[in-house]
């Protein structure tokens, strides 16, 4: 199902991903390297980059106190061979079924107290009448609770929050890290789900101007990305040319892949480990993260602005009270925001929030080295 079930999630520690579907470990790669490249242009006195710049000290404010920003004329594309779980896939998901008579959810007596509303307990594909709302992951009504919301509502959230995430944006600035398009096969879209999921005409438009602009001065803002499609499908889709009788599965393996780094993932940590391994923990792990992050504050050349920063990233006593920090507080009001209007229904999945980086025993045993995911066998 590729996603941590919430009985789990307290249990990962800042090591084991909460989710590795596709689109998020594309958008989580994003993330790192935009870290890795932070790190290269303040490690060495000639280093560029294409995508990152650092900003002058000038631009610098209390409320956009980023030391870096994307340079202006970057744009960002994401590409999906199938159509993004959830609310952007419904029609599809309908029509691929022998029988579209929608799944019931478990009795409420088998729920944890987070799903006890039925509104709030809708599975990824269950209750297919219901469009335009926040869904969850996984689709299969056999799997495990989970708090992890579908692909479709996380790429939504992406079109206000930016495609930073919270360490991320400590040091990169929100404003020029948005969406340009999304692109899908053609076979995958269907033009109502799309407008209805992402558009400022479906569920976005109850995000009213007034509300947008007042996220400006922490370099926010909504910017509705364009959905185009592609006549050409992924080689390994569905739909390619398999053989006659040949059957198509999702495998249980995920890749991850940028110019700084490669790994091989199996249930959202390293292939070869174990969950509860510390040496376990991905690049792009909430661990992985946040060490990256201490590490670049420590080598920044504004010493006021870096002062501040590594003071926030070491000091900060677990993962919840980072992201509270005074520095995301525009972020976390835009995030606040979205919850309340366009995007009803989204229950936090914040029991992962609590690992401690520098000073828990945990923390103390993360510090040995991550393996080389090639060297650990198939």
């Amino acid at each position: 199902m590729k996603c941590l079930p919430s009985a789990k999630v307290p249990l990962a520690n800042g090591v084991v991903l909460h989710d590795w579907h596709a689109e998020v470990l594309a958008l989580r790669a994003f993330n790192r390297f935009l870290l890795d490249e932070c790190a290269r242009l303040v490690s060495t006195d000639c280093a560029s980059s294409d995508l990152i710049r650092l900003r002058e000290d000038a631009d610098i404010s209390e409320t956009c106190p980023q030391p870096f920003a994307l340079h202006d004329d970057v744009e960002i594309y994401l590409y999906c061979s199938e159509a993004p779980c959830g609310d952007a896939s419904m029609e599809l998901t309908m029509q691929a079924q022998a029988d579209a008579t929608p799944w019931d959810l478990p009795p409420k007596s088998t729920e944890t107290p987070e799903f006890a509303s039925t509104k709030e307990a809708l599975r990824g594909r269950g209750y297919f009448s219901e469009l335009g709302i926040v869904r969850r992951k996984p689709g299969r009504p056999d799997a495990p609770p989970t708090l992890s919301k579908s692909c479709t509502d996380k790429i939504a959230l992406k079109q206000c929050v930016s495609l930073l995430n919270a360490v991320t944006a400590l040091l990169v600035s929100p404003k020029n890290a948005y969406l340009e398009a999304l692109i899908l096969p053609h076979s995958q879209h269907v033009p109502e789900a799309s407008e209805r999921a992402f558009g400022p005409t479906g569920r976005m438009s109850t995000l009213s101007p007034e509300l947008t602009q007042s996220w400006a001065q922490g370099g926010y803002d909504f910017r509705p990305f364009e959905v185009c499609t592609t006549l050409q499908e992924f080689a390994w889709s569905r739909r390619s040319g398999q053989l006659e009788n040949q059957k198509l599965v999702p495998s249980n393996i995920s890749a991850l892949y940028t110019t700084h780094h490669k790994e091989t993932l199996i249930n959202g940590v390293l292939q070869g480990r174990k969950q509860t391994d510390p040496r376990g923990a991905s690049v792009i792990s909430k661990y992985g993260f946040w060490k990256s992050a201490v590490e670049v504050s420590e080598q920044l050349p504004h010493v006021h602005v870096k002062a501040e920063l590594f003071k926030v990233l070491s000091s900060s006593s677990n993962y919840g009270v980072l992201k509270r920090t005074k520095m995301l507080q525009f972020r976390q009001r835009v995030k606040d925001d979205c919850k309340e209007t366009a995007l009803k229904g989204w229950v936090p999945n914040e029991n992962d929030d609590s690992f401690d980086l520098l000073n828990s025993e945990r923390g103390k045993r993360l510090k040995e080295p991550v393996l080389n995911p090639t060297s650990l066998g198939s």
